[in-house]
Formats: C-alpha cells, structure tokens, sequence
C-alpha cells in the first residue's frame, strides 16, 4: 500500500507540474505571431534550435540498429512514406527514429521481461517462457506503428475541425479582390494561431505553387498528404470551380457552410457517447468508493454492536 501510494503521488505531482507547464506556455504561438508582425515579416518563423537539435541526436543514435527493422530499398515511395507524411513527421530524422524504436522495443521488452522473471524468481517451463515472449517482442515490434496511427488521426482531427475557417478565411479574401493563391497565402498566415497544422500545409501549397507546379497538381498532393476527406472535397470543389469557369467565392460560401454543419454533427455525436463511456468509470471506480464511503460507517457498526447481540455475545 506504501508503494501505490508514493507512486500515486508521483504522477499526481508529475501531472500538476506538466499542466502547470502546458498553462504557462500556452500563448507561445501567440508570441511568435505577435513577434512576426513586430518585424514586419522581415524574419520568418525559424523552428527551435533546441527541438532540431535533439531530433539529430536521437537520429544518429538510432541509426546503427534502425537497419535491422528498415524495408528494402523503394519504400520511400510507398504508403508507408505518405503515413509520414500524414502524421507531420517530414524530417529526414523521423524514418530513422522510428524504425530504431521499433528495433529497440522489439529487443528491449523481451530482455525486461527476462529480467522481471529473474528478480521476481518466476518458475516456469521454457516452452511457456518462449512462447510469452513472442507476443511481448510482437508489442515491441508494432507499438511505434499505434503511436504513429494515433498521431495521424489526432492531426487529421485537427485539420477537419479548422478546414471551415481557412475556406472562410479564402472567401473573404477572394470577395476581397485576391486572387485564390494569394488567399491561400494570406489564410496560411492568419490560421497559424488556429492550428499549426492547416498552416503548414497551406503554406506548402504556396510554395508548391512557387515552385513552378500547376495549381491542380499543387491541390493533389495537399490531399494526399492530409487524407482528409474534408480536404478533398475542397480541392475537388476548386478545380471544379476553375475547370467550369463558376464563381469560387460562392462556392467556397457554400463548402464552409457544408463543413461547419459537418463539424456540428461530429460535435453532437461525441457528445452522445458521453454517457457510454462513462458508464464503466462509473461502474468500476466511483460505485465502489460511494459504497465505502456510505455504508462503510454501517457495516462496521453492524459488526461491532449488532452481531455479538445476535450471537449472544453481548
């Protein structure tokens, strides 16, 4: 009971002093804006030097035993490049971090299992030890694949909910007298303080564009590396839109108003699964300490007073 407890206290600790941190840094992006404006946009943003750096470290680090866990060669033009891509992890570092965790954690589970049967001195046959291991270093070996499936979905989550305010943003700017690239431009800056996220991608579509690429073929690939079926519908809407020769502004009134309805209805149906999943919290952990807590105080008076009478032992 010691032992839970102090460790009980260490994630509340550590919880506090991380909300405590997230609390204090969360008019960073903010700052950098507001920094950006200041200097005119003479100084673009710069990633931290601090982030960059320990990406490397890890990258080099990881690099002697990524090998063993990287595919053969062609798979940098495979689905599994467009996962990174989706999941915002464009580095050169990231493939080999990933692919070192996946060679680590394969080896390293197996090895603290070992260990763990040792200290706990855990008699058991070795078939039965060769055969827990198997499913221990299969976790290891697909445990960086959920974190990456995790890390996709919640940017793509993300991406969904702040699409209809970069299309307004587009709107006004094109009912403005701006033409679409330039309001695309201009609604990657503005939305850096909505999601970071939406303005990366639109300012690679910028400078895509720049580049030399056509518009349909800059629009594609923001599609493909989002994988956003809100993000298609919008790209397709646009080209729609320039093929046809119809009015954009109109069109992206009317793609706003369809994605604001759709936001609507995931909202409310995340809100009716409230009550589902906090049936088991419910259930397994708060029933049971309002039981202790109410009728402990009569149990023990049951078993204290009222038992020795019935017994004869009062």
């Amino acid at each position: 009971m010691q032992t839970l407890l102090l460790a009980a206290i260490f994630v509340a600790v550590t919880g506090l002093v991380f909300g405590v941190g997230l609390w204090l840094t969360r008019d960073e992006v903010l700052g950098r804006r507001l920094d950006r404006l200041s200097n005119h946009g003479d100084e673009p943003d710069k990633p931290s030097a601090a982030g960059e750096e320990w990406k490397v470290k890890v990258a080099k680090m990881a690099e002697p035993i990524a090998w063993l866990s990287t595919p053969k060669e062609g798979w940098e033009s495979s689905n599994f490049r467009i996962r990174f891509m989706r999941a915002g992890l464009r580095g050169p570092g990231w493939p080999v971090i990933f692919f070192g965790a996946k060679t680590l954690l394969t080896l390293a589970l197996p090895g603290l299992f070992l260990l763990y049967r040792g200290v706990a001195q855990v008699s058991a046959a070795a078939t039965t030890t060769a055969l827990l291991l198997v499913p221990v270093a299969a976790l290891g070996y697909y445990l960086p694949n959920v974190v990456l499936a995790v890390r996709t979905r919640s940017r793509q989550r993300e991406l969904e909910e702040a699409l209809p305010d970069a299309v307004d943003l587009m709107r006004v700017c094109v009912e403005a007298g701006l033409g679409l690239d330039a309001a695309m431009n201009r609604a990657g800056e503005e939305m850096d303080l909505r999601s970071q996220a939406l303005a990366d991608e639109l300012n690679l579509v910028t400078l895509d564009l720049r580049v030399g690429s056509t518009r349909e073929r800059a629009l594609q690939n923001f599609a493909l590396r989002t994988g956003v079926d809100e993000v298609a519908t919008f790209v397709t809407i646009l080209l729609q839109s320039e093929h046809f020769g119809t009015n954009v502004a109109e069109s992206l009134r009317i793609l706003s108003d369809t994605m604001r309805e759709r936001r609507k209805v995931r909202a409310e149906e995340r809100a009716a699964k409230i009550p589902l999943k906090l049936l088991f919290p419910l259930i397994f952990l708060i029933f049971p300490s309002l039981f202790v807590v109410l009728m402990g105080p009569a149990v023990i008076s049951i078993y204290r007073v009222l038992l020795p009478t019935m017994t004869g032992n009062g």
